[in-house]
């Protein structure tokens, strides 16, 4: 017996994958129906995508290994019966189960290259790419940075991509979980930069003895209490040691100002992300002259210091 259509207010999720994937034709097809019902599901978007059309973009073009600029010629390509079911399957499951979109399809784009990801790590997301993409010449102008520690790196993102854009640096990326630097290696081996680039497991600083870094880049657990219990569903599926910080955002936050400088060379650069945390920021350490950045793409709680500026505000730090 057939199956009963749904409402057309109602999701077509009603009905069962294969009767999904029979209806679904063309590449135009998938997306329209995919966006349809991510936006009927009021689905949160905050992991590379930021709307239900470009996470239907994201999903179908991902589940069919195709570009970002693929020609728009392909819109009106006929999908397989298996493409076709494993766009069905990955809606269903986006929806379903609310896991961001990078976790299904096991890969984030960051600073214009493919990362290895999984719920070992936080998904790729920091405005930091931009920096990364300009070479941080901002700070170094006339010779790019020769060591640069990537502080709490999780999937190596920021690391891997500024030791692609600065092929002549050599580059450390430390995190407290070996979980998070599994995936780390993972992308190391991907993208064949392990001559240049390693890891090391250390709770901040404490693994990473007598090493002198021209630039320090650190995304860190800074969310705060308030925001962590109000998040949406989605970053539930993240690693809960790499997003919450305390009551102010700040716990993390604070031993990397107190110790960042000696491991800073001395006309060193300390980058530091803390998203919604910057007013804490602010109100905890008024006399720091923190350099908020911005961003073309947009972001915002990204802060620079130079290792002159750390020490002279030492004491505020201690």
């Amino acid at each position: 017996m057939a199956e009963s259509l749904p409402d057309a207010s109602s999701s077509t999720l009603v009905l069962s994958d294969e009767a999904l994937a029979d209806g679904l034709v063309t590449l135009r097809d998938c997306l329209r129906w995919a966006a349809s019902e991510f936006h009927l599901a009021g689905l949160f978007y905050g992991h590379g995508t930021d709307s239900a059309w470009d996470e239907a973009v994201a999903l179908t073009l991902g589940a069919l290994h195709l570009p970002w600029n693929v020609d728009p010629a392909v819109l009106e390509a006929r999908l397989l019966p298996m493409e076709r079911a494993r766009i069905v399957s990955l809606v269903r499951a986006r929806i379903e189960t609310r896991r961001p979109l990078p976790y299904l399809l096991g890969e984030a784009f960051f600073a214009g290259a493919p990362f290895s990801v999984d719920e070992r790590v936080l998904i790729p997301r920091s405005p930091i790419a931009e920096l990364i993409e300009h070479g941080f010449a901002a700070w170094f102008p006339v010779e790019p940075p020769q060591r640069v520690l990537d502080l709490c790196t999780g999937s190596g993102c920021i690391g891997i991509a500024t030791a692609l854009h600065l092929p002549g640096c050599e580059v450390d990326l430390a995190d407290i979980s070996p979980e998070a630097l599994a995936v780390a290696r993972i992308n190391i081996t991907r993208h064949q930069v392990g001559e240049r680039v390693r890891v090391v497991e250390s709770d901040l600083f404490a693994g990473l003895a007598g090493q002198r870094y021209d630039l320090i880049v650190c995304n860190p657990p800074y969310v705060d209490t308030r925001d962590l219990t109000t998040m949406p569903a989605e970053f539930r599926h993240e690693p809960a040691l790499a997003l919450g910080a305390g009551a102010d955002g700040l716990d993390i936050v604070r031993r990397i100002l107190r110790e960042a400088r000696q491991y800073l060379s001395e006309a060193g650069v300390l980058i530091v992300e803390v998203g919604n945390s910057d007013h804490h920021l602010e109100t905890a350490f008024p006399e720091v002259p923190f350099l908020w950045l911005e961003f073309e793409r947009g972001g915002h709680g990204v802060f620079a210091l130079t290792a002159a500026e750390l020490d002279a505000h030492a004491a505020s730090f201690a």
